[in-house]
């Protein structure tokens, strides 16, 4: 289930009451009146929990799931286990948009509200902290010891910041488990909404962002960086990573140990980077990709694809960079050809 820190569930919800929500049918044989706790990734959940599948690339999770409900489109049915309630759907994604919002109706609340004073009573603060008095640190939220904080820094209900971090000026974390020895530069943004909408013709449905921000020892952020928090899974930074100004991770990304993240580099969401890549400036990864260990992605190339461990790629599309530096010197050979 989602971090009761930062989540409150309602519920539960039999099955035709979440087939009523979802606008879904309910398939053959489920029990309408079996009741369901919390919404789930396929990966995750368990039996009391409502899943969904809205992506090929998850077929294999889906038939192996241990949900108990998912919602799926009818194309997929035949790839169900054998023991899942389905709630058939010709927009399971909206569907479970819908039903996750039944169960965290009071999620786009401000997480942070402003009380009487900046330093909520409930927070824990460590020893020889500096803290800047236009700070706001929020309800159970945990300082560990010889942290600093910026100036009109928020720091939202119970996130947890380890000992001896930096946070500049500035700088919202919400949704987050931080650790030790963690910079963080002015402006930076951790923990907000991930791009999660479910499309429509009438309207583009906001899908509840119900994961956290991980972010692992001794790891740099620049300044106005951005990292979403998970919609399920989390959003996870491993130690020792160094991320540039100007970057754009989102929901759901796992990025490994180690790894060197160059300005205005975008990653779209629930993509995997492996331990000690490099992203060069302004490169973009598409979504659900896989990026080996020790990959270096030069400036500004498009990867669209999974790449192996090792392999240094450029260019857009990407592809390993003696390919792309042949590319560009035949076209050089034969521009100069032309201009003769």
């Amino acid at each position: 289930m989602a971090d009761p820190r930062f989540y409150s569930v309602a519920g539960p919800f039999n099955l035709q009451s979440i087939a009523d929500i979802s606008n879904a049918s309910i398939g053959k044989g489920a029990d309408d009146q079996e009741f369901f706790y919390d919404v789930q990734t396929l990966s995750s959940a368990k039996k009391k929990h409502i899943s969904f599948l809205d992506n090929k690339r998850y077929i294999d999770q889906f038939s192996r799931t241990s949900a108990g409900a998912c919602l799926v489109h009818p194309d997929f049915i035949n790839k169900a286990p054998d023991d899942i309630s389905l709630l058939i759907s010709d927009e399971p994604y909206r569907g479970y948009a819908l039903v996750a919002a039944a169960f965290y109706p009071t999620l786009n609340i401000l997480n942070y509200q402003i009380g009487p004073k900046p330093i909520d009573d409930t927070a824990e603060i460590g020893e020889n902290c500096k803290i800047a008095s236009s700070a706001i640190i929020s309800e159970k939220a945990k300082i560990g010891n010889g942290c600093q904080i910026g100036a009109n820094t928020v720091l939202g209900p119970g996130i947890i910041l380890g000992k001896d971090c930096r946070i500049g000026a500035n700088v919202t974390i919400s949704y987050s488990l931080i650790g030790d020895r963690v910079c963080i530069s002015s402006g930076t943004q951790i923990g907000q909404d991930g791009f999660g909408f479910a499309p429509g013709k009438d309207n583009h449905m906001k899908v509840p962002q119900l994961g956290r921000v991980i972010i692992g020892d001794d790891v740099d952020i620049g300044s106005n960086t951005s990292i979403d928090r998970g919609s399920g899974p989390d959003t996870v930074i491993g130690e020792g990573t160094k991320i540039d100004n100007l970057v754009q991770i989102a929901h759901n990304v796992k990025l490994g140990k180690y790894c060197f993240v160059v300005s205005q580099v975008g990653i779209s969401g629930s993509t995997e980077i492996g331990d000690y890549a490099v992203l060069g400036g302004q490169a973009g990864i598409a979504g659900h990709l896989h990026i080996g260990d020790g990959a270096r992605i030069g400036a500004k190339s498009g990867v669209m694809g999974d790449l192996k461990a090792g392999i240094t790629v450029g260019g857009f599309p990407a592809r390993p960079l003696k390919e792309w530096l042949r590319g560009i010197a035949m076209l050089r050979r034969i521009a100069i050809r032309k201009d003769k």
